[in-house]
């Protein structure tokens, strides 16, 4: 009796049988990437972005700062995060991840996705926000080794449940034979606030 019971109330409550996961291009309006151009000349930007890019040269010398900085290394990827700290608020941290990808235009880079993955992980929902960018390869001289530049980069920016979590830049390298070898890690960091 009871695996009747059992079956019908599986029936009429289905358990859940996979997390949902969306995924979604997204674009900036031409009004938004002005308030981004904006911000990042202003007070409020200019000093954030120093902040940031002081608690990253703290962090390499083993001086944690906050907002947190977490390095990333490995032997073709690199990179940083920034937590979601004060003095960020929602609207400054959607600034910076936008201010970065502003950055990389500058440094030559092309934008070849800007896309939002929504994903559900147990009780909670994860949203990432992702920048990617690639070096202008289609101008490269095939008889020549490709020059990749850094290599290729991310910019994430995650929220759960709505709450902004963290922002992670990463810089991935070609290991082929066709390209010429990445320029460091360091030099990157560098010109990415340089004229911030």
């Amino acid at each position: 009796m009871a695996s009747f019971i059992e079956d019908v109330l599986g029936k009429l409550f289905p358990k859940k049988s996979s997390p949902v996961t969306i995924k979604e291009n997204f674009t900036q309006t031409e009004s938004e990437k002005e308030n981004t151009d904006s911000w990042l000349t202003s007070d409020e930007g200019e000093s954030l972005i120093k902040l940031v890019f002081k608690n990253y040269h703290f962090k390499k010398s083993g001086i944690n700062a906050h907002p947190e900085i977490h390095i990333l290394n490995s032997p073709y990827a690199n990179g940083f995060a920034v937590s979601y700290e004060s003095p960020f608020n929602e609207k400054t941290f959607s600034q910076l991840f936008f201010a970065f990808g502003r950055r990389m235009l500058d440094l030559g880079y092309q934008r070849v996705s800007l896309d939002r993955k929504i994903e559900e992980i147990q009780e909670n929902v994860r949203t990432t926000e992702k920048q990617y960018f690639k070096p202008p390869l289609n101008t490269a001289d095939l008889t020549q080794k490709i020059d990749q530049l850094f290599g290729n980069v991310s910019i994430e920016k995650v929220s759960v449940n709505d709450k902004p979590s963290y922002l992670k830049i990463l810089v991935t390298v070609y290991s082929d034979h066709l390209y010429r070898p990445a320029k460091p890690f360091d030099l990157f960091v560098e010109e990415l606030f340089e004229s911030i």
